[in-house]
């Protein structure tokens, strides 16, 4: 896609910070990090969000995640790692480009996620399930 950011690092117009690169996928650090070492990982052909992304595309970006996470646990000595996805500008995709987020996390690093838990009610729990048995079906 011709304006989108990741395509244009991918095919070398805009600059980045490469960590990894095999025939499907790249990786590389997010400009503006949550968290020291904090990844992108993208597959190489364009799909906006999960919903195009071709099943070998998600599977190949899904391993390239794994390993990513690995480097950058062991690499920063991180007690965690968030893998995080967004699809639509409702979930914060802010780059409509398919991507995960590779984010080390420790105990005390002051980052969180901003929503509060609360028990579902069981009889709307049971029919979420069939709303959405209905459509898998």
């Amino acid at each position: 896609m011709m304006d989108c950011v990741f395509c244009k690092i991918k095919d070398g117009q805009l600059p980045s910070h490469k960590v990894y690169e095999d025939s499907k996928t790249l990786a590389f650090l997010d400009i503006n990090p949550v968290t020291p070492g904090h990844c992108l990982v993208v597959p190489k052909i364009h799909s906006a969000t999960i919903f195009e992304i071709e099943l070998p595309d998600l599977m190949a970006v899904s391993a390239t995640a794994k390993k990513v996470a690995i480097a950058v646990k062991n690499a920063f000595q991180a007690e965690g790692v968030n893998i995080l996805q967004a699809n639509g500008a409702a979930a914060f995709q802010s780059v409509t480009h398919f991507h995960f987020h590779v984010i080390p996390r420790w105990g005390n690093d002051g980052k969180g996620f901003d929503w509060k838990l609360v028990r579902g009610d069981s009889a709307q729990l049971k029919l979420n399930v069939e709303r959405i048995l209905a459509v898998i079906r």
